[in-house]
């Protein structure tokens, strides 16, 4: 059996020779098969090395969505560049602040998108070029000089290592400013490849999915999951519900992965818009699949991960049900990422069924953090602290229990808001439940149509007294809850919310 590739040249070479005319990557203008990938990602690269890019270069990007991305992205990665995704929605400062954090010294923008003018507002934001110190050029994709030997390319991609760094990626941040995260060729391909067959992809995937290739969520279980599969990936620039729905009828996609709200936005609009999603496939997110064809809640590994573990590091296949002791668990970590969880105070090992900090290590996690020693990263024997709670069980199954900076304490006991979410979305007829520290307080915010009064007696039939919530919000759906623009909840608006309520209720 042949070794499995350890850089990105190496994949795309292999992959061009597998597949040849199997499209590769579709988006709503254009596609391109396995074979057109690697000639054209090989004429960029030798673009680039003519332009000064070369092995070790830092290179940023700033682009939506689309083939283009995935080229010029994987060009640079062949040659051993460093690829540096830049979100598409950073303001000035905060594109300014990740250039600095993470030594870009070229950077390829596209002139305008949703409204912003990447270069023109950088050059406005620059007060001299000491602001950039490493940054020594500035294109759109079309201004690079043309090659004439694309061949040469070959001979600088054969020096890059599984042990090169491929990627830096800023991390969304669930709090605090966003930090780059270092990943090698190496270690990003074991941690997607360990990840394809829970997450149901294979060589007849026709995969989409909406995260922005920026993210890791689109990089790594994207643009790599497709390639080391083999698969089609299918994407846009802008995903809106009615051109969403006509691309995946279009395409015949036979697996919708990403955001369940995004799933359940579409699954509203797809009886009067009329698509036909009958190419799609369990494993996918359930909204979108027909009834028959959904799991119980809880049966299905919520797959679990993070940007310093490049995507997913837990999960169980998305298309089987868990064994019934794990239901409501994220799976079992992946094959190359060690779990443990330690007490969060001294930052030792607890035993199975105890909450407590996730750390992780192994051949799938990060390499380092820009500008941060290895001792700030990592535990004396290697483990990365993930600021994540959770707790195994006597099986291995990950149960998460949320951010160790959302836990807090009442009367001087310890309230873990994923534990009072899960009692309280127990409760006949909650849909949703979302817990926040108010004051030293338990507040909730409740997806129903259920009176407070109800909610509070069926609260204390399930939890400590000190668990259930003092400040109460009902909310009549998912829409009022506020979320940052990964999907993640924004616990701080909805501390603000629940305080607002709470100031409402003394009056």
């Amino acid at each position: 059996m042949p070794e499995s590739p350890t850089t990105i040249d190496d994949l795309i070479r292999r992959r061009a020779a597998d597949f040849p005319d199997k499209p590769m990557v579709i988006d709503t203008t254009g596609r391109i098969t396995f074979a057109e990938l690697e000639t054209s990602t090989r004429a960029i690269a030798a673009s680039f090395l003519e332009a000064g890019v070369t092995k070790g270069s830092r290179v940023g990007l700033i682009m939506p969505n689309g083939v283009r991305w995935v080229q010029t992205a994987l060009a640079l990665t062949r040659i051993g560049a460093v690829l540096v995704p830049l979100s598409t929605l950073l303001a000035p400062r905060e594109l300014v602040a990740q250039l600095r954090v993470a030594a870009v010294q070229y950077l390829v923008a596209v002139d305008e998108f949703r409204g912003h003018r990447y270069r023109d507002e950088l050059t406005a934001e620059l007060r001299s070029p000491t602001d950039l110190p490493a940054l020594r050029g500035v294109w759109a994709p079309d201004e690079l000089p043309k090659a004439a030997a694309p061949e040469t390319v070959y001979a600088v991609s054969a020096t890059v290592a599984a042990a090169d760094t491929l990627v830096i990626m800023f991390t969304s941040g669930s709090s605090g400013p966003p930090k780059g995260v270092i990943h090698s060729h190496g270690n990003a391909l074991s941690a997607v490849a360990s990840g394809l067959a829970a997450r149901c992809i294979d060589a007849d995937t026709r995969l989409y999915l909406p995260m922005p290739f920026f993210w890791v969520g689109g990089f790594g279980s994207g643009i790599l999951s497709a390639l080391l599969a083999g698969a089609t990936l299918v994407t846009e620039e802008i995903p809106q519900p009615e051109s969403t729905l006509r691309l995946l009828e279009r395409e015949r996609v036979t697996l919708f992965r990403g955001w369940p709200d995004q799933a359940e936005a579409l699954a509203r609009r797809s009886e009067s818009v009329g698509a036909d999603l009958s190419a799609l496939r369990p494993g996918s997110l359930e909204a979108l699949l027909p009834p028959e064809q959904r799991a119980a809640p809880g049966a299905r590994a919520k797959l679990f991960g993070m940007t310093e573990a490049f995507g997913p590091y837990c999960g169980y296949r998305a298309d089987t049900d868990m064994p019934k002791s794990a239901w409501g668990s994220c799976g079992k970590p992946f094959d190359g990422t060690e779990v443990r969880i330690v007490d969060t105070d001294a930052g030792t090992p607890v035993p199975a069924g105890t909450i407590g900090m996730i750390q992780i290590r192994g051949r799938n996690t990060l390499r380092g953090i820009c500008r941060r020693s290895r001792e700030e990263v990592f535990t004396a024997d290697g483990f990365y602290p993930t600021g994540d709670l959770g707790h195994l069980d006597d099986d291995g199954f990950l149960f998460y229990h949320g951010r160790s900076d959302d836990m807090f304490k009442v009367s001087g006991a310890t309230v873990y808001p994923s534990e009072v979410e899960a009692a309280l979305r127990g409760i006949d007829g909650v849909l949703g439940a979302f817990v926040t520290d108010v004051g030293g307080r338990v507040g909730a915010a409740i997806i129903t149509d259920q009176p407070v009064d109800h909610l509070r007696a069926a609260a204390r039939k399930l939890l400590s007294a000190f668990k259930v919530p003092t400040v109460w919000l009902p909310v009549e759906s998912d829409d009022a809850i506020p979320r940052g623009g990964t999907g993640k909840v924004d616990v701080a608006a909805l501390r603000q919310m629940l305080t607002t309520q709470l100031e409402a209720d003394r009056r």
